[in-house]
């Protein structure tokens, strides 16, 4: 992966982020921070006015900001101004507010931890199963999830390796994938489950998570023995690795007589404080 995209909180407020592994650098939502720093009711125009009276001092930080497409409110994706730390760090020092010191030490704390997970990538699990424990999913379904996680940046390793393009083209793989072994595509699994903007993967059952990684390992494995070129091949690959991991998805159902794939989701159990087996 090139591109790494994140939700970060700060006091409970989201702050959009994107890591970049080719710069090895954060990039913030400007309007994020902004909304943060002065809970302006409209962050968009006290960041255009900020731009324009940078500009009239002289200063060279907005004509050097970036944009980059980032998840809304409403689940598009937007051209949003993003900064990167360094930038920020300066940004926040036109900006007058109370908090500008605990959110410099936060910015400093996040790029920290990333800098710290390229060094030891098994501190990303450990805070990943942090996060899942705090939301109170039960370990055995968290080292599932963390597995997952594994299989899945093997896939697309390899599919990076095969000239697969991020974004459109690994979107309609999964999707291959995931009808293959479940029935459903990633649109339709989600409507069962009753998601919107929800990660499909953390409202999967434990079973569900399994039979998805076999999916997803069967594809990386006849992938790399097949060596398949262009989209329309990786499409076939997908396919099959999905399908494998379908028919033994009905082997399990019509030995133990229940559905797999069904409209329950972890935050159902979670509410009903059941744990996912």
């Amino acid at each position: 992966m090139t591109k790494e995209t994140a939700i970060k909180l700060f006091e409970q407020q989201q702050v959009r982020t994107h890591w970049d592994e080719e710069q090895e650098k954060w990039f913030f939502s400007i309007v994020d921070v902004i909304a943060i720093l002065t809970e302006s009711e409209r962050p968009r125009k006290y960041w255009s006015d900020l731009k324009s009276k940078l500009n009239k001092e002289g200063s060279e930080l907005s004509e050097k900001i970036g944009q980059l497409k980032m998840l809304s409110p409403d689940g598009k994706l937007y051209k949003t101004d993003v900064a990167n730390t360094e930038q920020l760090f300066r940004l926040i020092q036109s900006i007058p507010s109370p908090k500008a010191e605990p959110f410099k030490l936060w910015i400093a704390k996040v790029a920290k931890e990333r800098i710290d997970e390229i060094e030891d990538p098994e501190l990303g699990f450990d805070r990943l199963m942090e996060t899942y424990l705090k939301k109170g999913y039960s370990t055995q379904w968290i080292n599932q999830r963390l597995k997952s996680i594994e299989v899945r940046k093997e896939l697309t390793d390899e599919w990076d390796d095969r000239g697969v393009k991020k974004g459109t083209e690994y979107a309609i793989l999964t999707n291959e994938i995931t009808k293959a072994w479940s029935g459903f595509d990633v649109k339709n699994y989600k409507k069962l489950k009753g998601l919107k903007k929800e990660n499909l993967r953390d409202n999967m059952s434990n079973l569900e998570l399994v039979l998805n990684m076999l999916a997803e390992a069967t594809t990386t494995e006849i992938s790399k023995e097949k060596k398949p070129k262009g989209f329309e091949e990786n499409k076939k690959v997908a396919k099959q690795g999905g399908t494998i991991a379908g028919n033994t998805k009905k082997e399990i159902e019509e030995k133990s007589g229940k559905k797999i794939v069904t409209k329950l989701s972890a935050k159902d159990s979670l509410d009903s404080k059941t744990k996912l087996k």
